[in-house]
């Protein structure tokens, strides 16, 4: 089963989010009920493996963290592959995504080492035409300043992610709580 662990937002935010994207008519947007913020990408696991992580992660005791939106921006250099909404560091985020990490390879999980950048993926690209650039700079020129006021997630989820032809479905398996 492919699944993650992440933190969900406000659907006043992915709402507001999902909006600002809706003039670019390339790339695949990110419906506003799948935006989170990515804690661990767990890959194809066994159902066995994640009912152990299940347990592992309903005994951490984490606070939860402040999560501020600092603007837009693009993952890709001059190949754009993502476009994203930055989440701002916090410590408490941190901390949470390393308790994550060390449960899921305490059961066996091999996760890969990348640098941590939290974000909310917005729309994901394949190939960028020159014109398209353009109405993508123009975007991030005209609205990547987009901030958001910090809140604070009650919980984070582990949550199945199926693959189809119009995009993943994701389906919660377990939402765990976090302390206020």
């Amino acid at each position: 089963m492919r699944a993650f662990v992440a933190l969900p937002l406000p659907t006043d935010l992915t709402d507001r989010l999902e909006d600002i994207t809706l003039g670019l008519r390339f790339g695949r947007a990110v419906r506003a009920e799948n935006m989170h913020v990515t804690l661990a990408f767990l890959e194809d696991q066994p159902e066995a493996v994640l009912a152990e992580l299940h347990e592992a992660l309903a005994a951490i005791y984490a606070p939860s963290p402040q999560l501020t939106v600092t603007g837009l921006n693009l993952f890709g250099g001059d190949k754009p592959r993502l476009l994203f909404a930055a989440i701002a560091p916090d410590a408490a985020l941190s901390d949470l995504r390393q308790k994550i990490r060390k449960a899921a390879r305490a059961v066996g999980i091999a996760l890969s080492h990348e640098r941590f950048r939290p974000h909310i993926s917005l729309r994901r690209f394949h190939r960028i035409a020159p014109s398209e650039r353009a109405d993508l700079d123009l975007l991030l020129a005209t609205k990547g300043a987009f901030t958001w006021p910090r809140f604070r997630p009650t919980q984070f989820e582990m949550i199945q992610s199926t693959l189809s032809a119009d995009g993943p479905i994701y389906d919660g398996l377990a939402s765990y709580p976090l302390s206020l």
